[in-house]
């Protein structure tokens, strides 16, 4: 039906590959290194490729 959204696949999903783990360790470093920032990550066909960091740093 025009409007409506394919269904969305929320059940288990597979281990993941060596790539995506690689992936999830770089991301958990960069936030775990950010008092204030943004992590971003740009995507290709489907595969992350990049990831950026951004720091703030915030005076009272």
């Amino acid at each position: 039906m025009p409007g409506e959204s394919a269904p969305t696949n929320h059940g288990p999903q597979a281990p993941a590959a060596p790539a995506a783990t690689g992936v999830l360790q770089a991301v958990g470093e960069a936030v775990s290194r950010l008092r204030y920032g943004v992590v971003q990550l740009t995507v290709h066909d489907g595969k992350v490729v990049q990831l950026d960091v951004t720091e703030r740093q915030r005076f009272p």
